[in-house]
């Protein structure tokens, strides 16, 4: 029989706090109902993973996955998305700065939205870690409308279908709400308790900031125009083009007059202008046919009505 959850575990060099985060999983998760962890080891080097197959002989219901090297977060995470078996999907991280005992809260949640996660009110962080974290969801919050204190909480709650519907690669899995969002299903978040870390050090370094702005912009551009990269060149090629034609006009009546125009900059100006403005029009067309022939054909259905009398709702 398939659990009814499935605990997604990603961790790096995290063998002192594996144990204590299996102990406080299993007690918060048995009361609720069959479970399984999956632990997703991303390259370790110490003996993270010696620990887990300890805690796998001893319980079926641990499972893991050990990567050769480090991948990153995300391909850490859309593995053990695509290897669990339950119909709730819970991710935490293995630092024990995230709460298990907030996961029942988080589970009662998804009786109103599909996908809920934490909201680190109370953050033990450094500043380093915080202001950028806050300038990050800001940005993201005006530019989806998606008002969220907290994108990327490690703790997370959502449907298998909204797991299985997102894809991840880079640093993606800070945008885990946002990939939801803009496939239609429904996000909220819940404030959580957030520790301070108790063993080892963060992973992550100033860069992770500037790898998130760039998959920010990613997303933007692939959620509001991947189905139809014209609008976006279009739009930017036909205003070029029009204002370099403007100027072109300027620039005949001004010949016309018995001016001389060879000289001028804005003639190389105007020209510049529409052959980039042609050539951005020329790429949005060939954008369509490259996405017509990979356009996404079926998307995420709420409820069904067949002609059967059938009634189906996810």
């Amino acid at each position: 029989m398939n659990p009814r959850f499935s605990v997604i575990i990603p961790f790096l060099n995290e063998e002192k706090s594996i144990r204590e985060l299996y102990d406080k999983l299993v007690r918060t998760l048995e009361p609720m109902g069959p479970f399984e962890c999956l632990f997703i080891d991303d390259g370790s080097t110490d003996g993270s993973f010696g620990i887990v197959k300890e805690l796998h002989d001893r319980d079926p219901r641990v499972r893991a996955i050990k990567f050769r090297k480090n991948q990153g977060k995300s391909a850490a995470l859309s593995e053990g998305f695509a290897a669990a078996h339950g119909e709730i999907f819970i991710m935490i991280d293995a630092d024990l700065q995230d709460e298990p005992n907030e996961i029942p809260a988080l589970v009662k949640k998804l009786d109103e939205v599909d996908l809920v996660t934490g909201w680190k009110e109370q953050r033990n962080d450094p500043w380093t870690k915080t202001f950028p974290s806050r300038v990050f969801n800001g940005f993201a919050g005006m530019l989806f409308g998606l008002k969220l204190h907290d994108l990327n909480c490690g703790l997370k709650a959502m449907r298998a279908e909204v797991a299985r519907s997102i894809d991840l690669y880079g640093d993606m899995h800070r945008l885990i709400p946002v990939l939801a969002y803009i496939k239609g299903f429904s996000v909220a978040e819940l404030s959580v308790v957030h520790h301070e870390r108790k063993y080892g050090a963060s992973k992550y370094g100033w860069k992770r900031f500037f790898r998130g702005t760039f998959d920010l912009m990613t997303v933007a551009f692939l959620g509001k125009f991947q189905n139809s990269p014209l609008y976006l060149f279009g739009s930017i090629g036909g205003a070029t083009f029009a204002v370099g034609a403007l100027a072109a006009v300027y620039l005949v009546i001004v010949k016309l007059q018995g001016h001389s125009i060879g000289d001028r900059p804005l003639l190389m100006f105007s020209v510049l202008l529409i052959l980039t403005g042609l050539q951005l029009i020329l790429t949005g067309l060939l954008a369509e046919l490259i996405v017509s022939r990979f356009r996404e054909r079926r998307f995420p259905v709420q409820e069904t009505l067949d002609h059967d009398g059938g009634h189906v709702s996810r």
